[in-house]
C-alpha cells in the first residue's frame, strides 16, 4: 500500500513525513527544499503489522504544473494511482492551500486531510472549526503537529481504510479548454471563489491578514535591500565567530585531546615495529584522519546554528533580500536557494537547482553554486585561520562573502559569454511566519551531517591519506625513500609538475600542491594530506587550535608566508569542488560542454584569486612583486584570451542562425519572383 503525502511548499510535508518514517530527510521553514520524491516504510507504531510505503511529494500550489516540483507531483498523483492522499494543509494559510485541495479531491482517490500547524494558530488565536471543514470538504480532516506526533496515528490509520474507496468531490471543473488562458483563469477564479466561501464559514481570525503586526515590521527591516544586506553580514559573523573561534574550539579541544592519546597510544605499541608500519598506522591512518575529525566540533556547530536559522524561518528572509540582486547579473531569483543550502554540501545545493525553469539559469547556478564554502571545507579554512591568522573571525567572513561576489561576477561573465539578455523571470517565496526554533530538529539535522562527516573520514579520507602516505614513503621501486630524498617518492613525481604550475600563485611545492590534487577526491583531504606530507601528527592545538608548535613553526615547515596562505586557501576553496559534486553538475547540466565550461571557469577562478592575493599581497608587504609573476601573467591573459574566444563562438553561432534566416527568406522571396516571371 501507498499513501502519497501531497501539499504546498513549507507546508511540514517533509517533517511529517520524517516523523512518520524515522527518516531525517532535509527540510527548512521555506519553500524548495523538496526538490524529488522520496519513498520509505511507516514505522510500525503507526501502519501496525501492514507494509505501508509513504511518498513525500514536492510541494505544489496547483495540479497545473507550472515548476520542475509541481510535475513531479502532479505526474505522480495522476498516472501512480496511489492507494489514498494524505494533504498536509497549512492550518495558518487556509485560503491558499484549500486550492491545491480540492484538485486533489477531483481525482477519485481517497483523500485524507491533514492540518497541520495547528498550534501557531491557537497562539495566534486562529480557530478552525473542523467538523465542519470536513463537510465541506467531504473528506476526513484531522489536527495534526508533525513536531509533537500529534493527530499522527488517526490520520494515517484513516488513511489506510479509505484505501480503495472512492473519493466524491465537493467542486468540479467546468469542461473548458485548457488551452484558452481566458478560460482557465475564469475556472481558477471560481475555484478560489469557493474556496475563499469554506474558509469564512470555518476559519476565525483574531488579528487580520490586512493588520501590520511587529512581525512584519521585522520583516521590513530584513528584507530592506541595505539593512537587509548588513543583517545578513553581521549574522553570519556571528556564526563564523562561534562555531570557528569560541564553541566550537572548546569543544574541539577535548576531542583533539583524546585523538592525539589515541594516537600516540598507537604508536606505543608499534614500537618495536617496522618503522613503515609505524608511519603508515600511527602518521599515517590515525594522524591524517585525526587532523580532519578534530574539526568535527567546528563544523557540527555551523551546521546546528545554520538549522536553527533556517528552521526560525530568517533564511527564507535571505532569499529574498538577495533576490534581486541574483536578477541583476542575470540568474533566477530562485538561485538564492542552492547559494543558501550550499553552505552545509554542494551536492544537495547543485540538486536544488533543478527548481530554476530557465535552462541557462539552471546550468548558471549550478556552475556557480560551489563557490560558496560548504561544510566540508571549514575544516580547511579553520585550519589556516588558526594556523596563519591567531584564528581571526574574518578569514571565515571573507571566504564565504568573496564566495557571493565571485558568483556574481561569474553570472555577469556567462551572461556576456552566452549574449544573454536581460528579461523579467518571477521568483515566487512565501515568507514563512516566525516560530521558535526546534533545538530537537537542530540537534538531528546537526547529527546527521556530523555521521555523513564520519563516514566520508572513515572511508573516502583513510583510504586516500593511506594511499598518500605509502606513496611518500616509497619511490617507484618500491624502496623506502631514505630522509632527505623525499623528492624521489612517487608522491613528489606526480605533484612536482603541477606544483611548477603553482610557483606564480605561491606555493610552488609538491607537498602542496599534492594536498590540493587530493581535494577533489574530498575537500577535507587538503588537511589530512598536509598532516601526513609534513609529519604533523596533528594540526590543532589543545590549547589554541593552532597547528602544533604554533604559527611560526607551521609556516616554517609548510614554507608560507601570511599572505602565501590566504592564497592556498582561497585555491582550495575557489576550484572545482569534490568529484561527487562535479558529478552532481553533470547529472542537473545534461551537457558535456556546459560541465567542461563549469570546471574551466572555476580552475581559473581559483588561480586568478589565488594570483592576485600572492601577488599584490607580496608587492604590498615586500615591495616587489612574488617569484613567477611574469608567467602566471601570461597564464591570466591566456585565461582572458580563452573567454573572449568561446564568447565570440558562441555569438558567431548565434549570428550564423540569423543569417541562415534571412538567406531562408532571401531563397524564398527569389523563388516567388522566378515563379511570377515564368
Amino acid at each position: 500500500m501507498r499513501i502519497a503525502f501531497a501539499g504546498n511548499p513549507n507546508s511540514g510535508k517533509t517533517t511529517m513525513y520524517n516523523a512518520l518514517t524515522g527518516r531525517n530527510e532535509k527540510i527548512g521553514n521555506w519553500g524548495g527544499v523538496t526538490v524529488g520524491s522520496k519513498e520509505f516504510q511507516l514505522k510500525k507504531e503507526f501502519a501496525g503489522d501492514r507494509e505501508v510505503i509513504a511518498v513525500d511529494l514536492p510541494g505544489a500550489y496547483s495540479m497545473s504544473p507550472f515548476t520542475p516540483e509541481e510535475g513531479i507531483t502532479s505526474e505522480y498523483v495522476r498516472t501512480a494511482n496511489p492507494d489514498a492522499i494524505v494533504n498536509i494543509v497549512d492550518a495558518t494559510n487556509l485560503s491558499r492551500s484549500l486550492f491545491f485541495t480540492t484538485q486533489l479531491l477531483e481525482l477519485g482517490i481517497p483523500v485524507v486531510v491533514a492540518l497541520n500547524k495547528t498550534d501557531i494558530n491557537e497562539k495566534e488565536g486562529t480557530k478552525i472549526d473542523v467538523a465542519k471543514l470536513s463537510e465541506k470538504l467531504n473528506c476526513p480532516v484531522f489536527e495534526t503537529v508533525s513536531t509533537e506526533n500529534k493527530g499522527l496515528s488517526e490520520m494515517i490509520a484513516k488513511a489506510i481504510s479509505l484505501a480503495g474507496t472512492t473519493q466524491e468531490a465537493p467542486y468540479l471543473q467546468a469542461d473548458i479548454d485548457l488551452h484558452d488562458k481566458n478560460a482557465v483563469d475564469a475556472e481558477d477564479r471560481k475555484r478560489y471563489s469557493f474556496v475563499n466561501g469554506i474558509v469564512a464559514d470555518v476559519e476565525t481570525r483574531k488579528t487580520m491578514s490586512a493588520e501590520t503586526t511587529s512581525a512584519d515590521k521585522v520583516d521590513g527591516i530584513l528584507t530592506n535591500p541595505i539593512a537587509g544586506i548588513l543583517v545578513f553580514a553581521v549574522v553570519m559573523w556571528g556564526v563564523f565567530w562561534v562555531s570557528q573561534a569560541w564553541l566550537g574550539p572548546l569543544v574541539a579541544d577535548w576531542l583533539v585531546g583524546w585523538i592525539e592519546t589515541f594516537q600516540g597510544w598507537v604508536a606505543a605499541q608499534l614500537e618495536n615495529s617496522p618503522a613503515i608500519l609505524s608511519a603508515l598506522l600511527a602518521d599515517g591512518i590515525v594522524g591524517g584522519v585525526g587532523a580532519v575529525v578534530g574539526f568535527l566540533p567546528l563544523v557540527m556547530v555551523m551546521y546546528f546554528l545554520i538549522a536553527l536559522l533556517e528552521d526560525c524561518g530568517y533564511m527564507a528572509r535571505v532569499s529574498a533580500v538577495m533576490d534581486p540582486i541574483f536578477k541583476r547579473v542575470g540568474l533566477s531569483g530562485k538561485s538564492v536557494i542552492p547559494v543558501v543550502i550550499g553552505t552545509g554540501c554542494g551536492i544537495p545545493a547543485i540538486m536544488a537547482c533543478r527548481t530554476i525553469r530557465d535552462e541557462r539559469e539552471r546550468r548558471a547556478t549550478s556552475m556557480l553554486t560551489t563557490f560558496i564554502p560548504c561544510g566540508a571545507k571549514i575544516p580547511v579554512i579553520a585550519l589556516f585561520a588558526g594556523a596563519f591568522f591567531n584564528g581571526a573571525g574574518w578569514v571565515s567572513t571573507l571566504s564565504y562573502f568573496l564566495g557571493l561576489v565571485l558568483i556574481f561576477l561569474g553570472a555577469l561573465l556567462i551572461k556576456g559569454i552566452t549574449g544573454y539578455k536581460y528579461r523579467k523571470s518571477f521568483f515566487i517565496m512565501e515568507l514563512p511566519k516566525w516560530k521558535a526554533p526546534s533545538l530537537k530538529f537542530a540537534f538531528k539535522s546537526m547529527m546527521e551531517r556530523a555521521k555523513a562527516y564520519i563516514i566520508k573520514a572513515a572511508t573516502i579520507i583513510l583510504i586516500c591519506n593511506t594511499v598518500v602516505q605509502i606513496m611518500q614513503t616509497f619511490d617507484w621501486h618500491f624502496q623506502v625513500v631514505e630522509e632527505g630524498a623525499e623528492n624521489t617518492s612517487i608522491l613528489a613525481s606526480i605533484a612536482s609538475p603541477f606544483a611548477i604550475l603553482l610557483i606564480p600563485l605561491g606555493f610552488g611545492v609538491w607537498q602542496l600542491a599534492a594536498a590540493a590534487i587530493t581535494g577533489f577526491i574530498a575537500k577535507e583531504n587538503v588537511v589530512g594530506t598536509l598532516a601526513v606530507v609534513y609529519a604533523l601528527t596533528s594540526f590543532i592545538d589543545t590549547e589554541e587550535l593552532a597547528m602544533t608548535g604554533g604559527a611560526n613553526t607551521v609556516a616554517a615547515t609548510m614554507g608560507l608566508t601570511s599572505v602565501t596562505a590566504l592564497a592556498y586557501l582561497f585555491f582550495n576553496l575557489y576550484t572545482p569542488p569534490c568529484f561527487a559534486a562535479i558529478g552532481a553538475m553533470n547529472s542537473e547540466m545534461k551537457s558535456r560542454g556546459w560541465l567542461w565550461g563549469a570546471i574551466g571557469l572555476q580552475l581559473g577562478t581559483g588561480y586568478t584569486i589565488a594570483f592576485l592575493i600572492n601577488q599584490f599581497g607580496t608587492l604590498f608587504t615586500e615591495g616587489h612583486f612574488a617569484a613567477g609573476f611574469v608567467p602566471g601573467l601570461i597564464a591570466e591573459v591566456c585565461m582572458v584570451a580563452a573567454v573572449v574566444l568561446i564568447g565570440k563562438r558562441v555569438r558567431a553561432h548565434f549570428d550564423e542562425q540569423y543569417q541562415l534566416h534571412k538567406a531562408s527568406k532571401a531563397a524564398k522571396a527569389a523563388a516567388s519572383y522566378i515563379e511570377v516571371l515564368n
